[in-house]
């Protein structure tokens, strides 16, 4: 099935567009039989939802596109140049191991260069059936194409690496799912799509040379500079354990739970993808799951940093033949390398927590001083966005913003003396830069979601721009900072795209 690299007939391609996307497509060029050139399905009456002109400026993208972007981003008309593929990989999913998975429902139209340079991803998600679509129909509603949307953006708003949207465009056709709904494509900018399941799929197979291949190109796409080093696979592996351990940590640190951390939902580039069931914690409990189908809580808050090294080591299993050729030296080297995992993260965490904290410099007591505080927040209904963006108040010595946070302040109070010891001298600004006033709320992107389902973007858009500015001023936007009222709830999170 990957190694299938015959275009489909031209009478089941869409038209083409003309040329205002510059691709050029490496992925496609370079690793033959890692996909299947797949057309989307032609979309009856699509409708743009939401076109994100700042993203398409950034990629340089020709201003025509938007002009075009009902027809070009929901695949009833093919830009030129655009070579729609299906990547296929494998993965473990929560826990159990599937050695097929591939791209259901969605097709990467080809890469671009952005004006930084960078080579970006541009996708179609929710365009249709593929032959890795598993019995599915390849689509999705515009329920969870504009959820992607919207955490996608606010999770770059708070400047946490993630995948990006571009565009959603209602198809003007229905998908049944329990009930019927109104289709929709999502289009969707990565720095790439290759997942630790893409290096599963080949080494489960034994395919070696295509997982050197793979992890080659990954290096020149992802980590030029460890091309020259003296073990390149082997620094591979350290840059993305790097990478990863920094983007779990920035999850830790604004309460994010992504909901499905299958390795075929990590990427080597070290960005969040794939928001499906994912949501953003509100009163701190550890033990948070908002996923439908985490029945045990694999994957619940406190669980995300232990699920990344098992993770990781999924990925150590792909490149031991090429970190050395003797495999107990491999296993041994490999080993090392992630039992200094934990470590690794506990850093990254602690950095994180500094700046939340607003500390003056670097002390071997702040992990355990951030540490207190949680456990002072831990039953006390705490909300976590509130806590640290309240914190600020409390640099002077006044906690009466603070304290009501909390059903008994008397941990907290206690606390406070040790915190303010340890504070830099233009601490609270410091962590009003850090600790962000609005969140996309549960209740809130439900609603939004609902009206949009239902024809109506306001809500949509107006959540959308208050996310993207979360660090600033409350005032006026009290509605958005505030936690679901009384009444909503258990929150409950489904996969749809």
């Amino acid at each position: 099935m990957a190694g299938n690299t015959t275009p489909v007939s031209d009478e089941n391609q869409p038209p083409k567009a003309d040329g205002s996307i510059a691709f050029d497509n490496s992925y496609a060029r370079e690793l033959v039989g890692f996909y299947v050139v797949q057309a989307p399905a032609v979309a009856p009456t699509p409708s743009l939802l939401q076109f994100n002109v700042t993203l398409a400026a950034e990629l340089g993208l020709d201003p025509t596109v938007a002009d075009q972007a009902a027809a070009v981003f929901s695949g009833a008309s093919l830009p030129t140049g655009a070579t729609p593929i299906a990547q296929v990989y494998a993965g473990h999913q929560f826990g159990g191991f599937s050695p097929q998975l591939g791209d259901g429902r969605a097709l990467l139209l080809g890469e671009v260069i952005d004006r930084a340079g960078m080579r970006r991803d541009i996708a179609l998600k929710g365009s249709g059936w593929t032959p890795f679509s598993r019995g599915g129909d390849g689509k999705a509603a515009i329920g969870p194409v504009l959820r992607e949307y919207l955490i996608g953006e606010a999770m770059f708003a708070l400047g946490i690496p993630t995948s990006r949207a571009l565009a959603a465009v209602a198809t003007g056709e229905t998908v049944y799912r329990e009930v019927p709904l109104p289709g929709a494509v999502l289009t969707r900018v990565a720095a790439s799509h290759i997942r630790v399941g893409t290096f599963q799929f080949f080494a489960a197979r034994g395919e070696w040379d295509k997982v050197q291949k793979l992890a080659d190109y990954a290096i020149a796409r992802h980590y030029p500079e460890v091309a020259a080093a003296q073990n390149p696979y082997l620094a591979l592996f350290d840059a993305v354990c790097r990478a990863q351990t920094r983007l779990i940590a920035q999850w830790m640190g604004v309460g994010f739970i992504h909901g499905v951390m299958n390795t075929d939902n990590m990427t080597v580039s070290g960005e969040t993808i794939d928001y499906g069931p994912c949501a953003f914690m509100e009163a701190y409990a550890p033990g948070t799951v908002f996923s439908s189908i985490d029945q045990t809580g694999r994957y619940a808050y406190a669980n995300q940093p232990q699920i990344l090294g098992w993770n990781l080591a999924r990925l150590a299993e792909t490149l031991l033949p090429l970190m050395d050729t003797d495999e107990g030296r491999a296993v041994a080297v490999a080993t090392a390398r992630l039992q200094g995992i934990a470590g690794l993260y506990r850093a990254e965490w602690t950095d994180v927590m500094r700046a939340k904290l607003g500390l003056n410099g670097i002390d071997a007591g702040d992990a355990a001083l951030a540490e207190d505080l949680l456990a002072a927040m831990v039953g006390q209904n705490a909300d976590w966005t509130l806590t640290f963006r309240r914190l600020s108040t409390a640099v002077d010595g006044d906690a009466s913003l603070l304290a009501p946070l909390f059903d008994d302040p008397a941990m907290l109070m206690a606390w406070l003396p040790q915190w303010r010891a340890r504070l830099a001298t233009d601490a609270a600004a410091r962590m009003n830069r850090v600790n962000p006033a609005i969140i996309p709320r549960n209740h809130l992107v439900e609603e939004a979601l609902a009206a949009a389902t239902g024809g109506d973007m306001a809500p949509f858009r107006a959540l959308l721009a208050t996310i993207s500015d979360p660090f600033g001023d409350v005032a006026g936007r009290e509605a958005y900072a505030l936690p679901a009222p009384s009444g909503f709830g258990p929150y409950k999170t489904y996969c749809g795209t």
